[in-house]
């Protein structure tokens, strides 16, 4: 889902002397002076944008929990809503007298509920997870709803009875990111209001979800939790009446999404993206509802164990230190449109630094090298067009994750407005690569206590015909996994079998999708068990219960990600590590990856892409009546603005 913005790289020009000369004895003519050369054109400081300082105050959130619960109030269905600000802080959950207590997620289609499927938890985590998924799966350039999002994550896109056989949906996976176990995520009670923030139930599918603006700029979103069921919009043709929707919509108004980068105005694949199905024309009221006439005659603010106190609070302005993701310092950074994560006290969370492992036979990565990576990565971006952000022809905007050989994040680097959701993302797949493309992927997977998580090493042999499969003799990239994690193998081909770390379509939905959620199903219920008190401890920061590799850390520490976006580092033939990419478009994040470490081996010598010989796309699976190969990475067509070149990643 991504196109690609281009800066341009521009030539200065440099003025030669001219020296007048003659024969012996004679006296040349006088020359007119040359011209005074042209002066170059500036360089402009920065190519992007970066938002304006808003952030929703308290009196915001007030009006917005009002105009929710008037049409709540409207429609009698007492519901709980959740406002978040843009990088995840809960600033209040608001439940009205008479609302569900819980919410259920979908049950497996064949009733063999697994992961986290027929899954009941309290109803406030159902709305904050929408909040933060309208907030963070949008920008300045591209406002996306939770049904939105219900429509890019389905094992087919668009999801509908008539589009069987079709490929599963662009971010197929995100779901399971935002988690409460990662480790790059903030929690609450902290004593700052640093993000991003994580999400209960990671990022939501089920309609009710919008994110907020103030001013034109994206400040937070909103949540509302009301019919007790928590799931997806498997048929995009028809136009629902939703009442939950209707709730989180009302809470919009006065911060409503621009209508020029609504998901409506987006197509992906020639697809039109889908923003709501509930206009503003269809609410019961009018949104002059006051917080002094709802509260507490409709209800009132709850404290949500790990989340919020039972107060409102103001959000923090994108882009300021207290945020936690600013601008670069140039001695962070030499880029002066970068981002990065911050501690609320001036200190990058994730600066650039050496591995920490030790690599056989080859040195881990310097900080220099992962210096380079990320600037050459960033640079690619910054030529990129973007997919799925308006206006058209925007430059692309992402995260951009590196990580060593035990997961160990060496350096994260964002533009300035790319989508909050991407960063959590991008770590999870560079990780993905590494680790799939390491000698110890299957060694770990079967020292995982989880008999479930087990078996995926055997299904990928079986599978691939190769017993010796997951040892590192191929270079895996998220495209690649990703392929071997649909629930039909080729992708979206009815009648197919699974992919080997994929559920069988039969058991499959979106809350179980494969290993993805199996690595994580215990992480998810130790941590609903904390949010209802059941349990005094929290699940750790830190994903899977796969094996140690230093103190603390496991080598997929915020879980896995199953849509493209990444590739793994190589020194010659040795695995050193991986780089991740995630925000305007899936292929765009292939060619970030791929041609950000291309350019980083041509700059140094050193380091590179995996070498073509051990690429997955070298792997081909027998399906008896066919012979399908597995993909590498798919780099868009013409994605740069400032060239027309094609093809830019053949042949490399």
């Amino acid at each position: 889902m991504k196109r690609i913005g281009g800066g341009l790289s521009l030539l200065a020009l440099i003025l030669q002397a001219c020296s007048g000369g003659g024969s012996s004895g004679s006296t040349a003519a006088p020359t007119a002076a040359p011209a005074p050369s042209p002066a170059p054109a500036p360089i402009p400081a920065t190519l992007y944008a970066v938002p304006a300082a808003e952030a929703l105050s308290v009196a915001d959130v007030q009006a917005v929990i009002a105009h929710a619960a008037d049409e709540a109030r409207a429609r009698q269905l007492p519901g709980v809503v959740a406002v978040v600000d843009r990088v995840g802080n809960v600033l209040a959950v608001f439940r009205m007298t008479g609302a569900r207590a819980n919410a259920t997620t979908s049950a497996a289609p064949n009733g063999q509920n697994i992961d986290a499927q027929n899954l009941t938890f309290p109803a406030e985590a159902g709305a904050i997870a929408k909040a933060i998924t309208g907030a963070y799966l949008s920008s300045g350039g591209n406002a996306f709803s939770s049904r939105t999002a219900s429509e890019i994550v389905q094992e087919h896109f668009p999801p509908a009875t008539t589009t069987a056989g079709l490929e599963s949906g662009p971010l197929f996976g995100v779901q399971f990111s935002q988690l409460p176990c990662s480790d790059l995520s903030s929690r609450f009670g902290s004593g700052a209001m640093i993000g991003p923030n994580r999400s209960p139930l990671g990022l939501a599918a089920d309609p009710g979800g919008f994110p907020l603006y103030k001013n034109g700029v994206l400040v937070g979103g909103i949540g509302v939790m009301a019919d007790g069921v928590y799931g997806s919009d498997p048929n995009i043709i028809d136009v629902d009446d939703d009442p939950e929707e209707a709730i989180a919509l009302a809470g919009t108004l006065g911060f409503e999404a621009p209508v020029t980068i609504r998901a409506d105005r987006i197509f992906v694949d020639g697809t039109q993206l889908r923003f709501t199905d509930i206009n503003y024309a269809d609410l019961r009221t009018s949104g002059t509802a006051s917080y002094a006439a709802i509260a507490p005659t409709l209800g009132a603010a709850v404290a949500v164990r790990g989340y919020t106190a039972a107060t409102i609070r103001a959000g923090t302005a994108y882009g300021s230190e207290a945020s936690g993701i600013r601008a670069a310092t140039p001695a962070e950074f030499t880029n002066r449109d970068a981002f990065i994560l911050s501690d609320g006290a001036g200190a990058n969370r994730f600066p650039s630094r050496g591995g920490t492992d030790s690599i056989t036979g080859a040195a881990s990565l310097s900080a220099a090298e992962v210096r380079a990576l990320l600037e050459q990565a960033f640079t690619v971006m910054s030529r990129a067009r973007a997919q799925i952000r308006q206006p058209l022809d925007s430059r692309a905007q992402v995260s951009i994750s590196i990580v060593d050989t035990n997961g160990a994040v060496l350096g994260v680097v964002r533009a300035p407005d790319a989508p909050i959701f991407g960063t959590d993302v991008s770590l999870q797949k560079a990780r993905t690569a590494a680790f799939f493309s390491s000698a110890q992927a299957a060694t770990q997977l079967l020292a995982d206590p989880s008999s479930d998580v087990q078996h995926f090493v055997g299904n990928v042999r079986t599978f691939l015909n190769d017993p010796t499969a997951l040892t590192g003799a191929f270079a895996l990239a998220d495209r690649s996994t990703g392929n071997l994690s649909r629930p039909y193998f080729p992708d979206g081909e009815v009648g197919r079998p699974p992919g080997p770390l994929s559920r069988p379509i039969a058991q499959f939905n979106p809350f179980s999708t494969g290993l993805q959620s199996a690595l994580v199903l215990t992480n998810l219920g130790q941590h609903l068990g904390f949010v209802t008190g059941a349990s005094a401890s929290d699940t750790r920061a830190r994903c899977s219960f796969l094996p140690d590799v230093a103190t603390n850390q496991n080598r997929l520490q915020n879980g896995i990600q199953i849509f493209p976006g990444s590739v793994p580092i190589y020194r010659g033939n040795v695995l050193v590590g991986g780089i991740g990419v995630s925000g305007d478009g899936i292929d765009q994040d292939d060619m970030i990856a791929f041609l950000g470490t291309h350019n980083a081996a041509v700059q140094l010598g050193t380091i590179g892409n995996a070498p073509k010989a051990i690429r997955a796309d070298n792997i081909i699976v027998n399906l008896g009546n066919a012979q399908v190969r597995l993909r590498y990475i798919n780099c868009p067509f013409a994605p740069f603005l400032d060239t027309a070149a094609q093809n830019v990643c053949a042949g490399l």
